[in-house]
């Protein structure tokens, strides 16, 4: 069997594989078994569980042979870009909700209704993967968008530790800047964000959404102000400085200030808690985002960790739907897998490995229990161009802290610039 084999395309690669797939018959093996490709990206460690949860199904499935195409996450979308271009397509592609519109509408995906059992997943989150009424993602799991907070640096610096329930802005600011200080700068306190979801929960807190149609929904005052949390903390010392936090941000969690202890807290997913405790070595927590002034609600969601699809174009529709539902719905996979795609969304699932699950991911599992009352509901699919969205965000960002626009100029232009991306 082929199990988890490694496969690293290019533009040349899905050409050559395009041609051997036609050469032997439309999919299939040399020794008649059904060939499905699998793409995913990550790590070693998610390679190696995904690598095992593959064998078991292959096991399981004798008829089904799975080839596993991973790659990293920065290069993952170019390839699958390519090869979808190329008529190219793997069986069963990995999506973050995200990029999800932009492949449904451009009719690469399957209809998964009635193909994959949904019984045991929330409705709310199962409905993450529909586009305009059409089933076409599901959930593996679910995390939360959170502030992760190292205890004992902050008390190291002698400051003492936040109440998530009631921080604010201001709060996290402080409490960045005493950090930094209280440590002699051996420790910073934070490390800059551009993450669309900080923005989409800071937008909440102010009453907007993150889209609007197929516009962006966050008004420039908000931008601004949120804009100057990143300017607060440059200032204070609360974060390295802007070429230092830049230099930071594309970086493994291994390499983060959080990861080598020279960082006290950082805005993460909530399944990477697991990652950055072991590079750690250290206690680390889970808290609530800080609020706005006068927020009425936390603006924390859940959102699918990624999702499973199948391409529309497969020559084997019911395997490739039977491969993710093995994924979402067994448990013997859930005990392999783990949270690394996030809680399971499979509630039976989730009970099942709960007992297993390492320290971090119980300490996650016991935080989104605790906020799930206060999560506003898991986002829809957002308009098509919103893949770019953290790019774009980012370079305006750093436009300000880097001193080279005003605030009021680079909201004026992002905006500008989102717009036109989800319009096209």
């Amino acid at each position: 069997m082929s199990s988890g084999k490694k496969i690293w395309s290019s533009a040349l690669l899905a050409t050559a594989m395009l041609a051997v797939t036609a050469a032997c018959g439309g999919g299939e093996s040399g020794g008649g078994e059904i060939k499905l490709r699998f793409s995913y990206w990550g790590g070693d460690a998610r390679q190696k569980m995904t690598d095992a949860a593959i064998a078991k199904f292959e096991a399981k499935n004798p008829g089904i042979d799975v080839e596993a195409e991973v790659s990293d996450f920065p290069s993952y979308y170019e390839r699958l870009s390519t090869q979808v271009a190329g008529r190219d397509a793997p069986d069963v592609m990995t999506l973050e909700i995200r990029g999800l519109r932009e492949y449904a509408e451009r009719g690469t995906l399957a209809e998964l209704a009635s193909k994959v059992d949904t019984s045991e997943i929330d409705g709310k989150v199962l409905a993450t993967g529909v586009v305009d009424g059409k089933q076409y993602a599901i959930p593996s799991g679910v995390n939360a968008y959170s502030m992760v907070l190292n205890p004992a640096l902050v008390e190291g610096a002698k400051v003492a530790l936040p109440d998530d329930a009631t921080w604010t802005w201001k709060d996290f600011v402080e409490l960045s800047s005493k950090v930094t200080s209280g440590s002699g700068g051996k420790v910073t306190g934070t490390q800059l964000n551009w993450n669309p979801a900080y923005l989409q929960i800071y937008a909440a807190q102010k009453g907007e959404k993150f889209y609007d149609g197929n516009k962006l929904g966050v008004s420039q005052q908000t931008i601004k102000d949120w804009m100057a949390v990143a300017q607060d903390l440059i200032k204070t010392k609360g974060s390295p400085d802007a070429a230092k936090s830049s230099e930071l941000y594309d970086i493994g969690i291994e390499q983060t200030l959080i990861g080598t202890n020279t960082g006290a807290s950082m805005m993460m997913w909530s399944n990477v808690l697991g990652a950055a405790a072991k590079a750690s070595g250290q206690n680390l927590e889970l808290l609530r985002m800080p609020k706005a002034e006068g927020a009425t609600t936390g603006g924390m969601f859940l959102q699918p960790a990624m999702l499973y699809t199948a391409s529309s174009k497969s020559e084997h529709p019911a395997e490739a739907a039977k491969f993710i539902d093995f994924m979402v719905n067994s448990s013997e996979a859930g005990e392999i897998v783990l949270s690394d795609r996030g809680l399971p969304a499979n509630s039976k699932v989730l009970t099942a490995i709960s007992a297993k699950l390492p320290p971090a991911d119980q300490k996650t599992m016991a935080f989104v229990n605790e906020i799930r009352d206060e999560l506003t509901d898991p986002p829809a699919a957002p308009p098509r161009g919103s893949s770019a969205m953290e790019d774009v965000i980012r370079r305006y960002g750093e436009e300000v802290v880097f001193g080279r626009m005003t605030p009021d100029e680079a909201a004026q232009k992002l905006i500008t610039e989102a717009n036109a991306l989800l319009a096209g």
